[in-house]
Formats: C-alpha cells, structure tokens, sequence
C-alpha cells in the first residue's frame, strides 16, 4: 500500500505557513533591536602623553619619570541611534570579544549621541576632581599648593578615576622608596574614585581586560565588585587583582613589586 499523499489544499495551508514563517524571521532579522554591541576600545597610559600631551600636568611640586605604565581602559560601543539587528545580536553573544546589552544600561541618559557626550563629559571632569583630591589627600598634600591638569580627550565617564589617582602618586612620590608605583610592569584597570578613595564599579570590565592584554598590560586593577565578571572572560597571561579603595590598589602593587602575595580574582 503506498502511502497517502496531501491534499491538494493541505499543501497550499503547508506553502502558506511555511511562507509565513520566512517573512516573520526576516522581518525580526532585518528590524532593528534595544540593544548595543560593545567591544574593547582604546587604552591610555595616563602617566604618558594623548594626542601630543600629557595626560597629567602638574605645577607647584616636582615630578619623578616613571618607567612602567598605568593604562586606562575604556570600550566602545555602538551609538544609541545605530540600528542593531539580529544577526550582529547573534554574532555578539556567541564571541569573547564582544558584549551584547541593553541599549538603556549603555546609554542610561539622553537621547541623542550630542546628549550623552555631554553627560559623559561632565562625569569625567567630576572624576577627575574626585581623581586628583583622593591622590592629595594620600600624600597628605595641601591642594592649594599644587596644580593638576588631567587631559584626556575623546574619553568620557567616571571609570578612569582610579587609574588618574595611582598616577598621580606615582608622578609626585612614585612607591615612597624611590621607585615606581608598577616596578616598572604595565598595569592597566578600571574603576571609579571617590574623594576619600572608595573605587566603584564600571560595567565592561570582561571587554576591558581584553583592551588591556592586547596593549600589553600584564596586570588588571578590577574592582573587587566585578571579580566575577572580569575572572569569566580573562585572557591569558593578565593577572587580575581586586581593589576596594586607593590603599588596596597600592598595598597590592607595592606586593606584585616585591614578589609577595597578592589578592586574586
């Protein structure tokens, strides 16, 4: 007996739904999403130059030349008005360099690329403030005896207060012994920076740990928050050491200098 066949109609419903289908994965692969797609961006060493200028300028106090670096981390990420669609939601999630978020987490204010450069401007030049009375407070400077310029363009945001701090020690006193904060490695982090030296969180730390290794970083300050977050996607040969103030990123960097234990992620 040989096996029935579909009606005529039944194969019309099939065509019919089938097709269907098709349009409806086409639509939500061509329709554009809430999201962005960040991957690592540039690195800064603050203790060098940015675009012909010194990243930290300092009058009314002498200046030491360190040997290592201390490498700011940022990520870049698609604009809150690019249209993101599946396919390079897909591809986000499936790779260790790139991230996939909600567009609101990435751009929480404003709603025009204008508006958030804006906003991202005037985070950092708090940060900045933050960056440099934590540092004097350390050293145990008057702040109307020094002057400190912090130049950094195309760079927005609070996550550079911590690595803006630690350089501004190791230009004024470096390890206290004469030598540098880094005993002369590449150290990269992130973080925020309070004025009494709390370091807070950033997002974008797993992106910013690849940003780091690619240029050479042998060391990440994280804070201690996202240990978990940067532990998960670590690359090879970078050593991630958890912070929770301006203290815990010296003890542990003096540490690394002396070859004694250090905290880990």
């Amino acid at each position: 007996m040989s096996p029935s066949r579909p009606a005529p109609r039944n194969r019309v419903v099939l065509f019919a739904c089938a097709a269907a289908v098709a349009l409806l994965l086409a639509v939500a692969a061509l329709a554009p999403l809430p999201f962005s797609v960040a991957h690592p961006g540039a690195t800064v060493d603050v203790l060098g130059e940015d675009n012909g200028e010194p990243v930290i300028s300092v009058e009314g106090a002498g200046t030491r030349t360190p040997e290592g670096e201390l490498r700011m981390t940022t990520i870049m990420a698609t604009g809150p008005d690019a249209a993101v669609r599946l396919p390079e939601v897909v591809r986000g999630y499936l790779s260790d360099q790139q991230a996939v978020l909600p567009r609101a987490s990435v751009y929480p204010v404003g709603d025009t690329s204008e508006e958030i450069r804006e906003h991202n401007a005037a985070q950092m030049t708090a940060s900045q403030g933050a960056a440099v009375d934590a540092a004097l407070t350390r050293l145990e400077i008057d702040p109307a005896t020094v002057d400190i310029d912090l130049r950094l363009e195309d760079v927005g945001g609070p996550s550079a207060g911590l690595l803006f701090s630690l350089g501004i020690i190791d230009l004024l006193e470096g390890d206290g012994e004469g030598g540098d904060l880094t005993g002369g490695l590449v150290v990269a982090g992130t973080g925020t920076i309070a004025a009494d030296g709390t370091v807070g969180s950033v997002g974008g730390v797993p992106l910013k740990t690849h940003a780091a290794r690619r240029d050479g970083a042998e060391v990440f300050l994280v804070p201690a928050a996202e240990c978990a977050d940067a532990a998960g996607n670590r690359p090879e040969g970078l050593r991630l050491v958890p912070v929770e103030t301006l203290d815990d990123a010296l003890t542990g960097l003096r540490a690394l200098r002396d070859g004694e234990a250090v905290p880990s992620c």
